[in-house]
């Protein structure tokens, strides 16, 4: 991946809030012409590191207000488990994020549901396709403070 320069971050901080500007907008906003922009940002797309663009979506608006972040603590591990739990959980469309951590517990699991009894079928499932014994401890979110998805974009660090 070829380094990322001062345009190249205003190009990322631009697309993050804005995803949908036209590429003259775009261009006017960082200070290029249409298109060495667009070659920018192709670049970026090519290179991975544009990952996608999507829509976001009012959780509530599809019955989804329910938060619940889930630990998953596993009773043994080894490359194998850790392999059949990364699987079981890809295949769960509920499962909105699932992190492999250091600590306490194994699993940080995110997932957006319509209600209480929806999460107790989930978390049912989940415990049964474990290929081990599993622990959980839950945490149903009561309000929402932050969540976003855009990164910080930097400066260029000094000497890069």
């Amino acid at each position: 991946m070829s380094s990322i320069d001062r345009i190249d971050r205003k190009i990322l901080d631009q697309l993050q809030r804005d995803g949908r500007i036209s590429m003259t907008e775009l261009a006017q906003q960082v200070g290029l012409s249409t298109s060495p922009c667009a070659e920018r940002v192709r670049r970026l797309e090519r290179s991975g590191v544009i990952q996608g663009y999507h829509a976001r979506v009012n959780p509530e608006a599809l019955g989804r207000g329910l938060l619940v972040f889930v630990e998953l603590t596993l009773s043994s591990k080894s490359a194998e488990v850790f392999r059949q739990v990364r699987d079981e959980l890809l295949l769960e469309p509920r499962v909105l994020e699932c992190h492999l951590v250091s600590g306490t517990f194994d699993y940080l699991v995110k997932a957006r549901l319509s209600a209480m009894r929806e999460y107790r079928d989930l978390l049912g499932q989940i415990l049964r396709k474990m290929p081990v014994p599993a622990q959980s401890n839950s945490y149903v979110v009561m309000e929402e403070i932050k969540e976003g998805l855009a990164l910080p974009v930097d400066p260029v660090p000094v000497g890069a």
